[in-house]
């Protein structure tokens, strides 16, 4: 539809004063967080690698810089630079609502439960004149207060009669509404249906008010502005993850259950209980977590005190546990108590649910399924599961990764190698690059920083879950420290894995991890350069002439090392003639630093650029070493 002028300047008018007023968000808000930031550099640079990392790490693509500029206008700029389009083609192909509403996939979950038929996971039935709707009583109790006040007083209660008055179609925009989907914005009455719109608004109101969802109402009255609705559902969306949330921390995360493992099968509890819950999920300890000489943990105390007269009744676990045997070190474990419906995000758990297995079966008590994996991973998994977070500290990551692998949770995986690859940081601090006389401290101080996390297992765990990202960040890693890993025999295995990993290996094959480490390797010496105001340099001696002349030069350091380049800073000469005096005077010397092999370096132009090749040499030696040819 097409607007005169002035009907456009009046709705210009409107929306600016809907900002102001704080009814409405602007769709490209200013943002100078830093991650943002680096987005707009990665576009401005082209660099494509690091665009893709700071959307995967939740970077707004829709946010503006303090230049007023959008990610899309500085790719459509580096488009014309670099005459390369994949920075604006990755930021047209990423959906937009994805980066205006992360909560999507988490609603879209909830929202199909009203639908779906296999598994079935509804544990109550609500009937009105003419439909049934198959509910569930956890998502019911944490998004209405008038659910949650009846069925908590009645657990027990399987089916609920909507009065007649209140027409099919009212309640089922509010179950639409309790379950985050979106609100029609055409509502189905008139002739044919039994109630006209009239009255549906009406039933409307009065569901609302009565189940104490005044927010339905709002939503309604706003459906027809397309940016309000947008916005409105945004925020609830986020509402109800936070309702679902607070439900799941004082009801699931409350009555976990510690037992000693050899009693956990003997756990007996009733599918009527307090918390709604159908399956009982055990972590058990690790063995060197569990304390032999420590007390034996009193299930009676805990399991009597949660929940008296919730209808969660246990079986001999309750009984006194028998004393503690010098020489029998008992094992612990955690029972969580969940639902079927949340867990169904999971395609390991929608499988198993959907098919024949026991799991599946319908059992007096609930049936209880071990994970393999500690109670603190299995809490992270199912905090994400209810609520979409997934805060973790880097000594839980890779248990996290490779428990997501196995439950089949994509989203989860991602951002489990997002913690690795950015709280243990890539790339050595320049202070550690140029002093490397220290090197042997400077990874005793990195094992120090990044003790929560092994590197080997890094780069392993991402071979064995197939994430590009954590392989990547391992080579970049080894490639910013090399001169502490490439004489470690661990580092070699580690080469000597990665050649394995190909079927049939020739001679002219390659090695994966290794070529990524020539590749970050160079890198990190050209950075060094472009620090240090090589290019600066060379532009004074070349001028305006350099051209591709400049570039071949910039290229031929870092292949060459430095030969052919004029050191304006002090040389030394190494003849055999000068003694240990002549040498330990060196490092006084004005700009001189040690290299890698012992060696003495006029400046540090000259210090990285054979180090650059010093190391190269070292991977020679080290493919030679192990009879690999790459």
């Amino acid at each position: 539809m097409l607007l005169r002028k002035d009907q456009l300047e009046a709705s210009l008018d409107e929306e600016k004063k809907l900002i102001e007023d704080g009814r409405l968000k602007e769709d490209n808000p200013l943002d100078l967080s830093e991650g943002f930031n680096k987005l707009c550099e990665a576009c401005r640079r082209g660099d494509l690698k690091l665009c893709q990392e700071m959307i995967t790490e939740g970077a707004n693509i829709n946010a503006r810089d303090r230049f007023d500029y959008s990610p899309l206008i500085l790719g459509e700029r580096c488009l014309y630079n670099a005459l390369n389009d994949r920075i604006r083609n990755l930021l047209l192909s990423y959906d937009y609502s994805k980066s205006t509403d992360p909560l999507q996939p988490f609603a879209a979950h909830i929202t199909s439960l009203l639908t779906r038929e296999l598994p079935q996971t509804s544990d109550i039935l609500v009937t009105t004149a003419s439909e049934t709707f198959h509910l569930h009583k956890f998502v019911l109790s944490a998004r209405s207060p008038f659910f949650r006040k009846r069925l908590s007083s009645a657990p027990e209660t399987i089916s609920w009669k909507i009065p007649p008055a209140i027409p099919p179609q009212a309640f089922g925009i509010a179950m639409r509404y309790v379950y985050l989907g979106e609100i029609p914005t055409e509502l189905s009455g008139g002739p044919g249906t039994g109630f006209s719109v009239d009255e549906i608004l009406e039933g409307i109101d009065k569901t609302s008010r009565h189940l104490e969802i005044r927010g339905l109402w709002d939503a309604v009255l706003e459906s027809d502005d397309r940016r309000l609705s947008r916005q409105r559902r945004t925020e609830e969306v986020e509402k109800g993850r936070r309702q679902l949330e607070a439900w799941f921390l004082d009801n699931v995360m409350r009555h976990k259950v510690f037992i000693d493992t050899d009693k956990a099968e003997e756990v007996k509890w009733n599918r009527n209980n307090g918390i709604f819950a159908d399956v009982l999920l055990q972590a058990d300890q690790p063995a060197e977590d569990t304390n032999p000489n420590g007390p034996p943990m009193d299930t009676s105390t805990s399991l009597a005190t949660q929940m008296p007269a919730n209808g969660i009744p246990i079986g001999p676990a309750s009984l006194p546990s028998r004393s503690p045997s010098p020489t029998r070190a008992s094992r612990n474990s955690v029972l969580f108590p969940c639902h079927r419906a949340m867990l169904l995000r999971s395609e390991f758990f929608l499988t198993m649910f959907s098919s024949g297995f026991r799991e599946a079966q319908a059992t007096p008590h609930l049936q209880i399924i071990p994970i393999d994996c500690s109670p603190a991973v299995l809490e992270v998994v199912l905090t994400f599961l209810y609520t979409e977070k997934a805060d973790f500290p880097l000594d839980l990551a890779i248990d996290v990764l490779f428990a997501a692998d196995l439950l089949l949770i994509d989203r989860l995986k991602q951002k489990a190698a997002v913690v690795i690859s950015t709280l243990g940081d890539g790339t050595m601090p320049p202070s550690s690059q140029t002093d490397v006389v220290g090197s042997t401290n400077h990874r005793l101080a990195d094992q120090e920083q990044d003790e929560a996390i092994n590197i080997f297992d890094v780069v392993r765990a991402g071979w064995l879950t197939r994430v590009p990202r954590l392989e990547e960040f391992g080579a970049r890693y080894f490639a910013y420290r090399l001169e502490d890993y490439i004489d470690d025999e661990d580092f070699a295995d580690l080469i000597r894995e990665s050649a394995g990993r190909i079927r049939g290996r020739h001679e002219t094959d390659s090695i994966e991890l290794l070529d990524d480490i020539r590749y970050y390797l160079s890198e990190r010496f050209r950075l060094r350069f472009e620090e240090m105001g090589m290019e600066e340099m060379m532009d004074e001696e070349g001028g305006e002439d350099e051209g591709a002349a400049g570039q071949q030069g910039r290229e031929g350091l870092l292949k060459h090392g430095v030969r052919g380049l004029r050191l304006d800073g002090p040389t030394v000469d190494k003849s055999e003639g000068e003694g240990e005096d002549k040498e330990d005077d060196v490092p006084e010397m004005s700009g001189a630093i040690r290299l890698l092999d012992g060696e003495i370096a006029g400046d540090e132009f000259a210090g990285d650029a054979i180090n650059y090749q010093i190391l190269l040499g070292k991977i020679d030696d080290l493919l030679d070493r192990l009879k690999l040819d790459a």
